[in-house]
């Protein structure tokens, strides 16, 4: 699966878009109302992006096991200290299922060791930067 992510911020407008596997999908994410950016923050996304994955990799798995999945809330939280470092981040979920207590704790469990944006910052993922192309003097 190949995932893209792309952020255009210019003149008090903000695009937001993702790409998977070609799929193209805009994000309404408006500008700040002062300044320059996005009126959502990255930490914020990165919480949504745990607590997006974590719901979605709920309804799979089940799907998997033939569990019906009626409802999945997902809350991540977490602190980022002035240098950036986050810590703490913890999340609870709640799901609404008939199927047995049982297999909904064991459901719960593997998605928790199998998420794969829950993996990729727990192992600390390298990101690199890759290219930088600057426009000095004049604005294209």
């Amino acid at each position: 699966m190949n995932i893209s992510a792309r952020v255009a911020s210019a003149g008090g407008t903000h695009l937001a878009c993702v790409e998977t596997n070609s799929v193209v999908r805009n994000v309404p994410i408006p500008a700040k109302a002062q300044g320059a950016g996005s009126s959502v923050n990255g930490g914020e996304l990165l919480f949504l992006a745990l607590a997006t994955c974590f719901c979605n990799d709920v309804y799979r798995e089940a799907a998997k096991r033939d569990l019906v999945v009626d409802r999945v809330e997902v809350d991540v939280n977490g602190e980022f200290d002035a240098d950036g470092d986050a810590r703490n981040i913890r999340y609870r979920t709640e799901i609404a299922s008939n199927a047995p207590r049982d297999a909904l704790a064991n459901l719960v469990r593997y998605v928790d060791q199998i998420a794969e944006i829950h993996r990729a910052v727990r192992t600390g993922t390298p990101v690199e930067l890759a290219e930088v192309t600057i426009h000095a003097g004049a604005v294209p």
